[in-house]
């Protein structure tokens, strides 16, 4: 079966994992906004520690109304346009489309069937240290790994195809529990992506000094236990401590919420912290570490966007 993808939000995930399935020859079809202009002149360029490659010809759009219908979407857009989704989506659907949310947080699925009840849901947890900083061009400096956990498929088939493209396509991919994925990647989330704005640093300062690697482990094992109070399997305190290790031998890195905090843009609040919070609440659990950096985050937040 050959899938035809269709990517949303072309930016440092949307662009590393479509540049990787096009490099590989699948079918792929790419929104891009700002930098839709200069792609379609120059190509796509994906500077990668595992082999720089560069796309002269990618099948660009300004508009999903001018794009194909695909079987496999993936939404890599902030989950701050999520909103936008809902113009967004209908051109590339069909009755079997699968729509990969690849975004951070808690939530995101069910907000979006709401609006979509018969689409045929997935998210996507990417596990990788990339951005675009400039116009067309990757830089994917470490990592590259996808868990994908089905929400509301009819056919998984489909999905398992589509996880085989892109594993063939040399993005380490596998198919895992949707509850436990989100959960697992909210570990990472939460802490870094707060704290890197909160003290304006980058993830390798933060794991250099004693005082704030200990914080951060003790709000990973806060994340662990509200996952385990939604009933999330397969979760307990030796990830706090796999997630530390792990982060220790990442190259310096600004997490997405401290991107947009650089560029002063809106940050993603609402389905990495606040939703995260309620459910945990629904369930009897307090996150208290968690509510605190979200409520420190609206505050710098409500200081640029005014």
């Amino acid at each position: 079966m050959t899938l035809k993808y269709g990517i949303i939000g072309s930016g440092a995930i949307g662009g590393y994992c479509g540049g990787k399935l096009a490099k590989a020859g699948k079918d792929v079809h790419f929104l891009f906004h700002s930098d839709y202009e200069f792609v379609k002149s120059n190509g796509l360029q994906i500077d990668s520690v595992d082999g720089d490659f560069h796309l002269p010809e990618v099948n660009a759009y300004r508009s999903t109304k001018d794009m194909p219908k695909c079987d496999i979407v993936l939404v890599c857009l902030k989950s701050t346009n999520n909103g936008l989704l809902k113009e967004m989506l209908p051109p590339l659907l069909h009755k079997n489309t699968i729509v990969i949310l690849i975004q951070n947080g808690i939530g995101l699925e069910s907000d979006l069937q709401k609006f979509f009840p018969d689409l045929n849901l997935a998210g996507g947890l990417a596990f990788i240290c990339a951005s675009k900083n400039e116009p067309g061009r990757i830089n994917h400096q470490s990592l590259g790994k996808i868990n994908i956990g089905a929400y509301s498929c009819s056919d998984i088939s489909l999905l398992e195809e589509a996880i085989k493209d892109l594993n063939e396509a040399g993005v380490d991919t596998k198919l895992v529990d949707y509850e436990e994925a989100r959960w697992k990647k909210a570990v990472w989330n939460i802490p870094f992506n707060g704290m890197t704005v909160v003290l304006n640093t980058t993830t390798d300062q933060l794991m250099a000094n004693p005082d704030t690697e200990k914080l951060l482990h003790e709000m990973m094992i806060e994340v662990i236990e509200a996952a385990q109070h939604a009933g999330v399997k397969n979760i307990d305190s030796s990830l706090a401590d796999k997630t530390i290790e792990m982060t220790k031998v990442m190259p310096p890195y600004s997490p997405s919420m401290k991107l947009d905090y650089d560029f002063k843009r809106p940050m993603e609040i609402k389905y990495l912290y606040s939703r995260s919070i309620e459910e945990a609440k629904k369930n009897g659990y307090n996150m208290v570490m968690a509510a605190m950096l979200e409520k420190q985050l609206s505050f710098i937040e409500s200081q640029y966007l005014k």
